[in-house]
């Protein structure tokens, strides 16, 4: 095993740079070795110059030699068949290949790594540090605690692969992910210290089973080549009683560990009170520092599955009924190959299976697509099944009509939904948009003398929760975040937003702090000396001041020409938009960059509409309290690019899974020709 690539925990770290094999001499051209060198390794030379011993066991072989001269100096090359050293090895050793480097000539041990001295016959302690780390991988990709290897089956899984198999102890375990945390945090602030614009950041809330209240921390912002970036910043525990003034100390806590409490522009956070209390005490904290402008919005996926919950009340007990009709059809082959034939028979269209059945808005509205479109093969399924299924799964004429009434209603809500799921940057021009669009069909819906009553009823709730998102979230930034859309600009900004001062107030806000503090150019000025010298102006510096003046003139004329020019087509990519325009608005492409990172949702969109969403719940809820921020964090930031560290130095688990591969078809080989002999 290559040392190099793992650092050794316990009793001595092993630097990851450094390297177990190979002579000192790094200038030598290697010598070819033969294939007996795997196995001679192994062995020592008898004291009578003519045998070999095993350095285990002590059992003895004899050998043959030949001189030969190889660059100069005298060597012994081995001339011995490797039949009966590696079967003695395989047979009294299992496993031998993976107990260190035992090298018979001391001379050629490498000197960078130190290690303490074993007696013969025991393997090292850095034997098994290669499947360790490989499960420090699984562990941090799968959301596992340490504890899981505690599982009495799992151990002796692995002792019945090889029984001289050591693992870690979980306070080992624990001890190198804390270690492994440390690291990867100093390159994401490493990271950050290099973003030049404003940065956004989302707030998410959950419960574990041992009721601990977190809170995960992520920031957004858009890059200089105009590419999104995210990063987790950190998952912090909230201290009782988890209210208000407890958030904003765990998030001014979380901002200044990464040095980013200047360079705030925005907070989106979950629409609970106690979020809304902290946002309002963080504004309060950094206008007294005067860092520049702030606002805080509400998640807009959040108030919109609130929204669809009070559609989809008058079906809660049919979609129930029809979920467990779905659940059968998942676990029973002969059910759903008996539904496939009804609804090709009866043309009701192709079903992919397993079919969804999560309680979340994917899956609720699945369950009415189920009715409203394959009816009829639901009901032939449930009479041909009855003694299984029963026939409780049947839904009369009046179920039948609901759920026909509500789909209708509906389906502009999942076209809403999975619109913003699948878009690449979800802006908050573009959900403002949809939002409004939502507001509208619900307004028709509320107002219509043709609908029932209990639908009216449903909403008049859903009314009342759209007009109180859409009183948050009207104001300057969000105005200013919608109008730098180039999708949406000023037509087709809601019209509660479009208030007549803020175009006012956006001219207002890009003058002071894009005009001149993003260009040096765009100042005001004389120099030091002019002053000294008394206020003198040359003919040269009036020339200037024109210049500057002409151009905080034509500062001015950017956004006016860039909202003048109708917007652009709605699948246009935002990004690729400004980066290809940035030259033509180069101070507005600054604010641009700024204020198209803030965040209409503060989680991504799906994690709340799918069933991906029951996944991470499943793994925040089950997690441990001592392992839920450095396993969650490290695995968000392998996933956003950064490397797995440990002691500042990266874990190379390509070579890793390399070397595992080769071992493993070594082993297969190795048992293949056991068997032919």
């Amino acid at each position: 095993m290559d040392v190099a690539l793992i650092p050794h925990i316990d009793p001595i770290d092993i630097d990851l740079g450094s390297s177990d094999k190979g002579s000192p001499n790094t200038s030598a051209k290697p010598r070819k070795k033969t294939m007996t060198s795997v196995y001679l390794k192994y062995f020592e030379t008898a004291a009578d110059g003519k045998s070999r011993r095993c350095k285990f066991c002590g059992q003895s072989y004899s050998i043959a030699t030949a001189t030969v001269i190889l660059q100069g100096e005298i060597d012994t090359e081995i001339f011995i068949g490797t039949g009966n050293l590696g079967r003695h090895l395989s047979n009294r050793h299992p496993g031998y290949d993976k107990s260190g480097d035992i090298v018979s000539n001391p001379a050629r041990q490498p000197t960078s790594i130190i290690k303490k001295s074993q007696p013969q016959g025991k393997p090292q302690q850095i034997d098994y540090d290669h499947l360790n780390w490989l499960i420090v991988k699984w562990l941090i990709l799968s959301s596992l605690p340490p504890s899981t290897l505690e599982e009495k089956w799992l151990a002796n899984s692995y002792k019945f692969l090889n029984p001289s198999i050591q693992l870690w102890s979980t306070e080992k375990y624990k001890a190198v992910f804390r270690e492994v945390f440390r690291s990867m945090q100093e390159d994401v602030k490493a990271s950050l210290e290099h973003v030049s614009s404003k940065i956004s950041v989302t707030l998410d809330f959950w419960n574990s089973y041992d009721q601990i209240s977190f809170m995960s921390v992520t920031c957004q912002w858009i890059d200089e080549s105009w590419s999104f970036q995210k990063v987790l910043l950190d998952i912090t525990h909230i201290p009782y009683p988890c209210g208000g003034l407890e958030i904003f100390h765990s998030i001014v806590k979380v901002l200044k560990m990464y040095n980013i409490e200047s360079r705030i522009l925005s907070c989106t956070h979950d629409n609970s009170q106690d979020a809304v209390h902290a946002c309002h005490a963080l504004k309060e904290h950094l206008d007294g520092q005067k860092v520049g402008p702030f606002c805080y919005i509400p998640c807009a996926a959040r108030t919109l599955n609130l929204i669809i919950d009070d559609g989809l009340r008058p079906t809660k007990s049919i979609i129930a009924k029809v979920r467990e009709f779905v659940l059968e059809l998942n676990a029973c082959l002969d059910i759903s190959e008996d539904f496939v034939q009804f609804t090709t028979v009866y043309q009701e269209g192709n079903w992919k299976f397993p079919l969804d059945a999560s309680v979340r808005w994917s899956g609720n509205y699945q369950m009415l697509d189920i009715v409203r479109k394959a009816g009829k093969s639901m009901e032939a399924v449930i009479r041909k099944y009855e003694e299984t299924l029963g026939s409780k799964m049947l839904l009369n004429s009046a179920e039948k009509n609901v759920v026909n009434i509500v789909h209708q209603y509906l389906e502009p809500f999942y076209k809403t939904t999975n619109n913003i799921c699948t878009n690449k940057v979800a802006t908050v021009g573009l959900v403002l948009f949809f939002m409004d669009h939502i507001s509208e069909t619900v307004a028709a819906c509320r107002d219509s003398r043709h609908n029932p009553d209990w639908l009216k009823s449903a909403a008049e709730d859903m009314a009342k929760k759209a007009k109180n998102y859409s009183n948050q979230v009207c104001n300057i930034f969000t105005y200013m975040t919608a109008i730098l859309d180039p999708r949406i600009k000023g037509e087709l900004i809601p019209e509660n937003l479009n208030s007549g001062n803020h175009l006012e107030e956006a001219r207002s806000h890009f003058m002071r702090y894009y005009s001149s503090n993003h260009f040096p150019s765009v100042t005001s000025g004389y120099s030091a000396q002019e002053i000294e010298d008394g206020g003198s102006v040359s003919f040269a510096e009036e020339i200037a001041r024109k210049k500057r003046r002409a151009s905080m003139s034509n500062a001015t004329d950017e956004l006016t020409q860039y909202l003048s020019e109708p917007p652009a087509p709605i699948p246009t990519d935002v990004l690729e938009w400004w980066k290809v325009n940035n030259t033509r608005y180069p101070r507005l492409s600054v604010m641009a960059r700024d204020f198209l990172a803030v965040q209409a949702t503060s989680l991504a969109p799906e994690e709340l509409f799918c069933g991906r969403g029951d996944d991470i719940d499943k793994q925040r809820y089950c997690m441990p309290h001592d392992s839920t921020p450095a396993l969650l964090c490290i695995k968000s930031w392998i996933q956003s690019g950064f490397k797995l560290k440990y002691k500042s130095s990266e874990i190379d688990y390509e070579r890793l899974m390399e070397l595992s591969a080769t071992s493993t078809v070594d082993s297969s080989t190795a048992g293949s020709d056991k068997k032919s002999k």
